[in-house]
């Protein structure tokens, strides 16, 4: 099981580190629209952050858990037109 854990984990962070080199802010700079897309890829690139801490710490539940809120955050924001994604492939549900 902790194989199956770390093996997740892992996955995860590669999900949202990928991800996160595919989004683009979609509105117009200057907009609430765009403010709100810049505080998402905030939020994402802060929970890769913490991920990774608490994978470095070696509490993978918490660093899984990071991980996926991260991604959850840039796929609401794409789903939404924040971003521009690529809507073939793994990466996002849009």
């Amino acid at each position: 099981m902790a194989a199956d854990l770390a093996e997740k984990t892992n996955r995860y962070h590669d999900l949202l580190a990928e991800a996160l080199g595919e989004a683009e802010i979609a509105p117009p700079d200057g907009t609430a629209m765009s403010e709100a897309a810049a505080e998402c890829l905030e939020m994402a690139e802060s929970y890769l952050d913490d991920g990774r801490h608490f994978r470095d710490d070696g509490d993978r539940v918490n660093a899984l858990a990071a991980f996926s809120y991260g991604h959850a955050w840039l796929d609401a924001g794409a789903r939404i037109g924040l971003f521009d994604v690529p809507t073939e492939g793994h990466l996002f549900t849009v």
